[in-house]
């Protein structure tokens, strides 16, 4: 009984830490600007001052936080549905997908994502968002629909490493818009307006109620499929919901700030190291996990070096990956202390 009441009041304790980090990070993120760190407290009687953390910084930082959210729920999505920890939410080839949208957008319009009219960037984001839907299609073709998980996981490795040889070959052919992809690929979220976070916003919350409406589906299918499936569960229709919200989720973050690693991959992990619990409670932790990950490496990025910028993308996959390798070296000490004791 006392297991079953430190489970739940840990999730609880993990998840209202997390919401006061999620404050704490957004209103440092708002305060940190091209000449560093600014309190945006300070900011009310100049209105220039004001005008910029309204018009830039503030929906920077919230759609940081959305981006983070979203990776992070479908990596806990993703790592469920394939029952694999080491699953993330580009496991379909949507990111191989968004960055040919993007290069055949670049090439047909001529567009950079530096520009600053709102039609480009509408133009490029549609076409990120198109590039991983047919990603997520051709996987599902290639797999011949969502009956058999290792299938469909093999297909999007497939499919995944041919749109990105595909880039890659548009890049060598078109080499001016290799500035601009590098842009994209490195992940940023200095493109971020209030719009894009009214975009993320509808999303998250769409595909966050659609996870917990099939959380119980994702603690069946972690008990095997025959056990699933011995519940009643109808399998290839959860399949088809899941792959749903994971495409969903990771095409609209990706459209928006690019390909950033390791924040679907390391929140769940995150979340799993502190509580052990089901998949209800894991997806919004991993989400509000993926959101200060995320929110947290974008105003290191922007405030390390001030005024230049890191790329975020660069910064999670430093953090994450070092993450990841301090885990399995744990992991491994801890197999060794067993095994010799």
């Amino acid at each position: 009984m006392t297991i079953r009441y430190q489970q739940p009041r840990r999730a609880y304790l993990l998840g209202m830490g997390l919401l006061l980090a999620s404050a704490a990070f957004l209103l440092l993120g708002a305060s940190v600007g091209s000449t560093g760190f600014e309190s945006v407290l300070n900011v009310w009687s100049d209105p220039l001052a004001l005008q910029i953390v309204q018009d830039i910084r503030l929906p920077r930082t919230l759609g940081a936080w959305l981006a983070g959210a979203l990776l992070g729920l479908a990596g806990a999505v993703a790592q469920g549905l394939f029952r694999n920890p080491l699953a993330d939410p580009y496991l379909l080839g949507s990111a191989s997908g968004a960055s040919l949208g993007v290069a055949v957008a670049l090439v047909l319009f001529g567009v950079s994502p530096f520009a600053a009219q709102w039609m480009v960037r509408l133009g490029l984001t549609g076409a990120a968002f198109a590039g991983a839907v047919v990603a997520v299609v051709l996987t599902l073709l290639l797999a011949r629909g969502v009956q058999h998980t290792l299938r469909l996981l093999l297909a999007g490795v497939i499919v995944g490493v041919v749109l990105g040889a595909m880039s890659s070959l548009i890049m060598l052919m078109v080499p001016e818009i290799m500035q601009a992809m590098q842009a994209f690929m490195l992940g940023s979220t200095g493109f971020v307006g209030w719009n894009a976070c009214s975009v993320m916003l509808a999303m998250w919350l769409t595909c966050l109620s659609l996870a917990w409406v099939l959380s119980a589906a994702l603690d069946g299918l972690s008990l095997g499929e025959a056990t699933a499936a011995s519940l009643g569960l109808p399998l290839p229709q959860v399949r088809t919901a899941l792959i749903a919200v994971l495409a969903l989720a990771t095409g609209t973050a990706v459209a928006q700030t690019g390909m950033i690693a390791f924040v679907g991959l390391a929140a769940p992990h995150l979340v799993r190291s502190v509580v052990r619990t089901t998949h209800r409670n894991l997806i919004s932790l991993s989400s509000l996990t993926g959101g200060v990950l995320l929110l947290a490496a974008d105003t290191m990025a922007r405030g390390l070096l001030a005024p230049q910028e890191l790329p975020v993308g660069v910064l999670t996959a430093v953090l994450g990956g070092g993450y990841l390798l301090w885990l399995m070296n744990r992991s491994s000490r801890v197999s060794s202390g067993a095994g010799l004791s």
